[in-house]
């Protein structure tokens, strides 16, 4: 879902150069015979991050310093280095300066550089979860990175919806959690029927070949991208930038043909599926750090008129649910990466988990 809201950003020009950020670092890191929810196992798990700053330490050894955010399906840890995010948060002075902070971008299992099946295995890939996704990454910030506690946890859509898992999992490694466009719930209703459409429709298209194809099934993905375009998308953004019949059809088709020659088919079925057994509710009262849930007004993927979030957050020890109203500047579920909008309540959840 982020890539999408990506595309459309890229197309109105959201993601100008920027030029103070320090320089990022890029990591891999395997962890050896990991287990999966499923039972399943694979001999090397390849880990991939990008990071900025530098981790520090009070004198107890405690990391002070670490902020972990992370993506939305068929995303990657890239999709924050652009000006729209990094460039209003991890510059000199900012929020998250990362002269300050060290920042750790984290490709989820499945999606960029990440150990995914399209690396080779396709439909043999294990079955991942977001509980697996979570464990995965707790392992390599503990194990290999050294991290052994976050300032900060932010999330993205499917990153909004791993705040809540790290959270009840892992109750006193963070400070503070920021979950942008994400419910506490199991994935179900029209969230949950739109994305096994968008499977559907890859699974039912010949050319896919049960995950042995040799050229991209394009009419599945086509479809697929339909059935996940008018969830995460904006009516007053899209009329905004295509107010003319040419135009519409020109941002679709630019728009759905970078979704067919980028994302594979099957890393899409794996991603759209991982969240499955989604569903931290019954465990919402083992949440100790201040955690904000922010969600848009006219986020289709999380419509406010559910009600969800007006009684779970008051499950929360020290949650706080907030609803951004609809603006001008609003672009529905895409919301959730523009800081802009956001910052404040950032720089409010800040304050507030400082110790």
């Amino acid at each position: 879902m982020n890539k999408l809201m990506l595309t459309l950003l890229l197309l109105v020009g959201c993601n100008a150069a920027f030029s103070q950020l320090p320089d990022s670092t890029e990591v891999d890191y395997t962890l050896d015979n990991f287990t999966f929810t499923t039972g399943e196992t694979m001999p090397a798990l390849r880990l991939h991050y990008t990071t900025f700053g530098k981790p520090q330490k009070d004198k107890n050894g405690r990391t002070t310093n670490a902020v972990y955010i992370m993506h939305g399906t068929t995303g990657n840890s890239h999709n924050f280095v652009n000006q729209l995010f990094a460039g209003h948060l991890f510059e000199p002075g900012q929020l998250l300066d990362a002269n300050k902070y060290y920042i750790i971008l984290a490709d989820g299992i499945g999606h960029g550089k990440s150990s995914k099946p399209s690396d080779g295995l396709h439909m043999r890939f294990p079955k991942y979860t977001y509980d697996d996704m979570v464990k995965a990454d707790y392992t390599v910030l503990t194990e290999r990175m050294g991290v052994n506690h976050l300032r900060l946890i932010m999330g993205t859509s499917m990153g909004a919806m791993h705040c809540w898992v790290w959270a009840e999992t892992y109750p006193d490694f963070m400070d503070a959690c920021m979950a942008n466009a994400s419910l506490p719930v199991e994935i179900a209703g029209r969230n949950r029927i739109s994305r096994y459409a968008a499977i559907q429709c890859v699974e039912n298209d010949p050319a896919w070949k049960g995950g042995e194809y040799t050229e991209p099934p394009a009419e599945g993905l086509r479809g697929a991208y339909s059935s996940m375009f008018w969830m995460t998308s904006s009516p007053y953004n899209l009329q905004k930038y295509a107010p003319t019949r040419q135009q519409a059809e020109k941002i679709y088709d630019r728009s759905v043909e970078n979704f067919i020659k980028h994302d594979d088919a099957n890393d899409m079925i794996y991603a759209f599926d991982a969240s499955r057994y989604y569903n931290p509710e019954p465990n919402l009262s083992k949440i100790k750090c201040v955690f904000f849930a922010v969600n848009s007004a006219d986020d289709e993927v999380n419509p406010p008129e559910l009600g969800i979030l007006d009684r779970d957050i008051k499950l929360v020890p020290k949650g706080k649910y907030i609803l951004i109203p609809w603006s001008e500047k609003t672009s529905g579920h895409g919301t959730h990466t523009n800081p802009t909008i956001w910052g404040d309540d950032l720089k409010e959840l800040l304050k507030l988990s400082a110790k």
